[in-house]
């Protein structure tokens, strides 16, 4: 399948070649951006909007799950549940058009969001390679 828009060919080979760490942030900016589109489209009383950015988040918190290595322990078995909640209440939001609950969500999000970057940016600063023989005196 050839794609023929240069803007569609470039952001999904940006997208492609991205560092795992950054994807993560990404996804968790896009959930941000649709859950804010939602609330405004919800203070419009524009439900079919609403529904269509709740949805998007709720695709977007899927996708988190879906590549979530659970076989790394307790962390990420937590993560998934959070994950899982966030995803729960969106569709409970949606359902009854609740700010609030939309809100909740954004707030974790945000949190979730945070923490990662500084993770992150903790990981890139500091050299983990093993330095083997360097303390030796000889």
């Amino acid at each position: 399948m050839s794609i023929t828009d240069p803007y569609q060919a470039y952001r999904q080979n940006q997208v492609q070649t991205l560092s795992q760490e950054k994807l993560v942030l990404m996804l968790y900016d896009g959930a941000l951006r649709f859950c804010r589109q939602g609330l405004a489209a919800m203070e419009k009383r524009d439900y079919a909007g609403a529904n269509g950015s709740l949805c998007r988040a709720q695709d977007i918190l899927s996708e988190l799950m879906v590549n979530l290595n659970r076989d790394v322990g307790e962390i990420a078995d937590n993560l998934y549940k959070l994950y899982d909640f966030m995803y729960r209440h969106l569709v409970q939001a949606n359902v009854k058009k609740s700010a609030v609950m939309v809100q909740e969500v954004m707030d974790l999000l945000q949190q979730l969001r945070d923490t990662w970057e500084e993770a992150t940016r903790i990981y890139h600063s500091h050299d983990y390679r093993t330095r083997v023989g360097m303390n030796r005196q000889g």
